[in-house]
């Protein structure tokens, strides 16, 4: 079925690439940071928090600059984001710069990477059926997931057998990210031309921010939470309390993104099947949960209840990758919002929008997260997460409530369908 409809649309098929492409990129940089920084540069916790301003900060621009490119269009506007993102990751591929230099190039490369997250979101929807927008959506983070296993197959391989390593001039593994978004360069450029072929006309973004869409918003702060937690802290609990490598965070991604391939077909299957609301219930119990155990966890581990090897860490490893599947139930939020705009033209505009506020806490999430790691201990990391996470319950009941007023929609319900 899939392949079918692949064939018969020659621009999903690119959008499917396009997809993978960055996916690939993406692998290949953000999800060796961590290490790059504690290798390289020898950062603390806390100024891996700190490390998280610069990095975060495109995001919170990012209904600006989105708002700016406005008139390019969204396919357009992420061929741009390609371009950003490949030009800052060679930049750290080619040099080994100062700390400060690093952190520009850092931006660059973010900068790429944060404004295409709500610009595939928009377009995706876009280009899928319309009875079967969950289903797509589905379909997308499959192929991001089974690409972000091979980039992290890619990275195990490399740095076990020592072709990978942070201490060389020249860091090839972004080289080779570098690469993979020039393809993503390459095949946004085909899919414009097949956009325009088709006569397909981009819409114009504008910056909006309306109290209909304010739950919308509750879950994109929240998200700005839960995304440090998860990416940032519960990363730093291996490299740093447990002492791994960038081979096992590797290997862990490897199983991350062989289960995210098949968990996200069911994610995209369930929302068309039993509702958004249901599923924003098992986002938020998720959350709630994995958190609490990963701070008990670690709280056993830094007052020495728990030892640090054996069972322990093979529990940690257990939570990572839960953890990791869990975030990537957020993807209900996009389709969330997609069922209750006023008007086509608010899509892409409030992702953006919603973008921006998650970055906005991010950025101030990762730094008091660094701050309560090193003074009120690490386990309260976690804990304040999963404190946190009570929101997403308060919107899934709100969502209930709401759907005496219109304004939720009945699974099976599907707007009007956006164009490019």
């Amino acid at each position: 079925m899939i392949k079918k409809s692949l064939r018969m649309r020659p621009e999903l098929f690119l959008f499917f690439v396009l997809l993978s492409a960055v996916a690939l990129g993406n692998g290949l940089s953000d999800a060796v940071y961590s290490n790059y920084f504690k290798e390289v540069y020898q950062v603390t916790a806390f100024q891996r928090g700190l490390i998280e301003f610069p990095r975060e900060l495109p995001g919170l621009l990012c209904v600006l600059i989105i708002g700016m490119l406005s008139f390019l269009g969204d396919l357009r506007a992420s061929l741009i984001a390609q371009i950003l993102a490949f030009a800052g990751v060679l930049m750290l591929g080619i040099f080994t710069p100062s700390f400060g230099v690093m952190l520009i190039f850092l931006f660059i490369n973010s900068m790429g990477m944060h404004l295409f997250m709500p610009l595939q979101d928009a377009i995706g929807m876009s280009l899928a059926e319309p009875d079967q927008i969950g289903r797509r959506m589905g379909q997308y983070s499959s192929v991001r997931s089974a690409f972000g296993f091979i980039a992290a197959l890619i990275v195990f391989l490399g740095f076990r057998t020592g072709l990978f390593t942070f201490n060389t001039p020249i860091k090839w593994i972004f080289i080779v990210s570098a690469i993979f978004f020039v393809c993503a360069v390459v095949v946004n450029t085909f899919m414009i031309r097949r956009v325009k072929s088709q006569k397909l006309e981009s819409y114009k973004t504008k910056l909006v921010f309306k109290k209909e869409y304010y739950r919308f918003y509750i879950l994109a702060i929240l998200h700005g939470i839960q995304k440090q937690v998860t990416n940032v802290y519960s990363t730093w609990v291996i490299v740093d309390l447990l002492m791994k490598k960038a081979d096992t965070v590797a290997l862990l991604s490897i199983v991350v993104g062989f289960a995210s391939i098949f968990f996200m077909n069911l994610i995209g299957k369930w929302m068309d099947q039993f509702g958004i609301r249901r599923m924003m219930y098992v986002d938020a119990l998720s959350f709630i949960g994995i958190y609490a155990v990963y701070g008990l966890t670690v709280w056993g581990i830094t007052s020495r209840i728990l030892p640090g090897h054996g069972a322990t860490v093979w529990l940690v490893y257990l939570l990572f990758v839960l953890d990791r599947l869990s975030m990537q139930i957020n993807m209900v939020k996009s389709v969330y919002l997609r069922s209750i705009a006023q008007s086509d033209d608010d899509v892409t505009s409030t992702l953006s929008m919603g973008t921006s506020l998650d970055h906005v806490i991010s950025i101030l999430a990762a730094i008091a997260g660094g701050y309560v790691w090193a003074n009120w201990g690490s386990q309260w990391v976690f804990f304040l997460g999963a404190l946190f996470s009570l929101g997403n319950l308060y919107v899934a009941y709100r969502i209930k409530k709401d759907k005496k007023e219109g304004i939720f929609r009945e699974p099976g319900h599907v707007p009007t369908q956006v164009t490019l």
